[in-house]
């Protein structure tokens, strides 16, 4: 249970910020609120599916070597959002103005670090229902509160709360990593 919320709440908190900067750009309404939820839950728990495939996969060829791998994916995903510096507020722009395919794009473009959080979760085989169910509830309770708090909080915490995402996911993958070697 432990590891599983270490794998799931960094990405409450980057699902909150995106969320928030939405909420501080617009004010959201009940329909705003529906689709933006949905589009999270979809695919927040959507891509660590194709993740955990993957991940699942290549573990069963690469035995314990795969725990490694893991946590050296979740060290580069920590890193890769300390790195990156999105833009919440363009972000969140175009999470209200999508319809179609940009939808989906736009999908994807906010969940790449939960395909790679689901390819170190095949990867140190964790079962995949709890897995996904808690990204999804984390993804509609992330969405919920960063709509309704995105006004009163600053740019400056949603930016903590994305630094502190990502630092969490580099200590938790030298933890898989170290935890490996001491085995």
């Amino acid at each position: 249970m432990i590891r599983l919320l270490a794998f799931v709440l960094p990405l409450g908190l980057d699902s909150f910020a995106v969320a928030a900067a939405l909420g501080a750009a617009r004010p959201a309404g009940a329909a705003m609120r529906v689709r933006v939820s949905v589009i999270f839950v979809i695919f927040e728990a959507g891509m660590p599916l194709l993740g955990i495939a993957a991940g699942g996969g290549l573990a069963r060829v690469i035995g314990a070597t795969a725990d490694y791998l893991a946590g050296a994916a979740v060290i580069g995903v920590g890193i890769w959002m300390l790195a990156s510096r999105d833009e919440d507020e363009e972000v969140a722009g175009r999470v209200t103005s999508a319809h179609g395919m940009a939808i989906l794009a736009l999908g994807v473009s906010i969940s790449m670090d939960e395909l790679a959080i689901g390819f170190s979760l095949g990867l140190v085989r964790l079962p995949v229902v709890p897995v996904i169910v808690a990204i999804a509830v984390q993804a509609l309770l992330a969405s919920q509160l960063g709509l309704a708090l995105g006004a009163l909080v600053g740019a400056r915490f949603r930016e903590r709360a994305e630094q502190i995402a990502a630092v969490a996911l580099i200590v938790l993958g030298g933890y898989l990593i170290a935890q490996r070697a001491l085995a």
